[in-house]
């Protein structure tokens, strides 16, 4: 292993850490419809626990309201109760096979703790970079003890990484900040 082999592992962990958490925010219901937002929710399709998106077609009707239209005609109660039974406070309707899901308006103290859970989220994904970070130096450490590169590689190497780091967590940083403000914005 080189130090562009460290480099490049690093690079690619800490790219992989921030899809990551933009996948996580996009989990986080700000008051604005989103197909996404139903993707965590599973219904028992034939015997197994299936996704919505893989039994109906996910779709918006407005800004605030998402409509789910299932692919068979009993499946419609089934994912009406799977909806109602997730942890997302949604109440879907049924008009005939479609179902509406309308998306309630946030108050003041659930946009707080929303705020709260981006922002535990966003120390999660530093925390995952900041470990990159420690195994790409032990990496490189090895590498000096081992006597495979010189004292001054290392340090650059380090230096690199450090660079490496500050970089991602700066963009989980923009990235927390824009969900924030999405979410007071509402």
């Amino acid at each position: 292993m080189s130090i562009a082999d460290i480099k490049k592992t690093f690079e690619q962990k800490a790219a992989r850490s921030i899809d990551a958490f933009k996948s996580e925010l996009q989990k986080i219901r700000t008051g604005r419809a989103h197909p996404g937002i139903l993707d965590q929710v599973h219904v028992e399709y034939y015997g197994s626990m299936v996704s919505i998106s893989q039994v109906a077609n996910v779709s918006l009707l407005d800004a605030r309201t998402i409509s789910v239209q299932p692919w068979e005609k009993g499946m419609g109660p089934k994912i009406e109760k799977a909806i109602r039974e997730s942890d997302l406070g949604l109440n879907p309707s049924s008009q005939g096979e479609l179902l509406r899901v309308p998306m309630p308006a946030l108050n003041e103290e659930r946009r707080r703790d929303l705020t709260k859970v981006v922002r535990g989220a966003g120390e999660d994904a530093r925390i995952a970079v900041r470990n990159l970070r420690r195994d790409a130096n032990d990496q490189a450490k090895k590498l000096l003890k081992d006597k495979a590169i010189s004292e001054d590689d290392e340090r650059r190497s380090l230096d690199e990484v450090q660079k490496l780091t500050d970089r991602a967590i700066a963009e989980i940083d923009r990235l927390v900040q824009s969900k924030e403000a999405e979410i007071l914005a509402v």
